[in-house]
């Protein structure tokens, strides 16, 4: 019996989230659909096996493939971003994070991060999080003159403080990272250096962006936002790592993995590889940096006056709105977006002052560079109006046509 027969809701359900994504621009800088073989990996029969343990010593029978499939995509991950360490296991980025924690550090020990609403990720110290609950959470930030890192400031609080662990890289930061500055300033502090790279690491298997693994004892990734692979995570470290790491994903933060899951990280691995993955990730920097100019050309400001990367933070505070209404009223023309905070932003984390775009899903859906200006033209008539506008209806036709739908 087919799928549309035997759960009809859930078939339709599925059917309208194809359509509103065919059918709307996709600005979310934290995710990409993931390839056609990535699907088909993730769906083959690795999904039903348990597979608790890592190759040559697991808990369950029948772990023969499965060990040849988690050891490939171990190497091909290794091979791809030249680290001496992988595992492939965490379900997600936070997942990878959370074993960061449990390899390196202890109940209350002091972590220096990015603070959350100048670009940083909540499982850096949020209070929200386990992060900033179980840790004592230090934050640095970004210069007012330019809304980049302040590495002296980063420098004086990680002397001061002696972390056990340094971390940079965020949700919105839309600046290059110096990592080697980063790699000094851990060894003063006798630090562990951690690179979150979740939107990173795309760009460095593309060669956009220089690779953290030389400089960080240990580099987390997710490999859905500009990779095109499967929901999940991952773990690259040194070699001198590889013990505690192993620990801490499994036995304290996970039992079996998803070997489905696994199977489309190897697939991934092997695109991620490729002339044509280099050229789509190249693609999206210089279409979020056209995106960002000439949203500034209409008028708004884009913190830190550009972006290295696929994604840019715009204020939309100076045209009257707030960032939660920034997003309702592109939602309703049919552009989707998330609502972010500037620097030093009086509103609150979920409602802010900025919108966060990002181009990874526009350039796969055929809105490469050359586009760009007709979706800033979208987005600026798309914030005048409130929602339900003669206007959006208007712009959300013109997206039907500009994708075929």
């Amino acid at each position: 019996m087919s799928f549309a027969h035997s759960d009809p809701q859930v078939a339709d359900l599925v059917e309208r989230e194809s359509r509103r994504r065919a059918t709307t621009v996709q600005l979310i800088a934290s995710e990409t659909p993931a390839s056609p073989a990535v699907r088909e990996a993730q769906a083959s029969d690795f999904g039903a096996k348990y597979a608790e343990g890592y190759p040559g010593a697991r808990f369950h029978g029948g772990c023969e493939v499965a060990d040849q499939l988690e050891q490939l995509a171990i190497d091909r991950a290794a091979e791809l971003f030249g680290a001496e360490y992988v595992n492939v296991q965490p379900l997600s980025g936070s997942a990878a994070n959370l074993a960061v924690y449990a390899a390196f550090a202890q109940p209350g020990d002091p972590i220096l991060a990015l603070r959350l609403d100048q670009g940083g990720h909540q499982s850096h110290g949020s209070r929200a999080n386990f992060s900033g609950r179980w840790f004592s959470p230090i934050h640095y930030g970004v210069r007012p003159s330019d809304e980049r890192i302040d590495y002296d400031e980063l420098r004086d609080l990680a002397l001061l403080h002696r972390p056990r662990i340094i971390v940079a890289g965020g949700a919105a930061y839309s600046r290059s990272i110096d990592f080697a500055a980063l790699r000094t300033i851990a060894d003063e502090a006798e630090s562990i250096l951690w690179i979150d790279a979740a939107h990173l690491a795309g760009l460095v298997a593309g060669g956009v962006l220089a690779s953290p693994v030389p400089h960080a004892d240990v580099v987390t990734l997710s490999t859905h936002k500009v990779l095109q692979g499967p929901r999940g995570g991952m773990i690259l470290a040194r070699g001198a790592h590889a013990a505690v790491l192993q620990k801490a994903v499994h036995p304290f933060i996970q039992g079996g993995p998803s070997m489905g899951s696994i199977a489309g990280k190897a697939v991934c691995m092997r695109e991620s590889a490729t002339d044509e993955f280099a050229s789509y990730a190249a693609e999206t920097v210089v279409a979020a940096q056209r995106l960002g100019d000439e949203l500034s050309g209409h008028g708004l400001r884009i913190v830190s006056g550009g972006t290295d990367i696929h994604l840019a933070v715009a204020d939309v505070s100076a045209i009257g709105l707030t960032g939660a209404e920034a997003q309702r009223r592109l939602a309703s023309a049919g552009i989707v977006v998330d609502r972010a905070v500037l620097p030093f932003d009086r509103e609150p984390v979920t409602t802010g002052s900025a919108i966060r775009v990002g181009t990874p899903t526009a350039v796969l859906d055929g809105l490469g560079v050359e586009a760009m200006p007709t979706i800033a033209g979208w987005i600026i008539r798309g914030l005048r109006d409130p929602v339900g506008s003669d206007q959006h209806a208007g712009i959300r036709a013109e997206i039907e046509r500009e994708l075929g739908g």
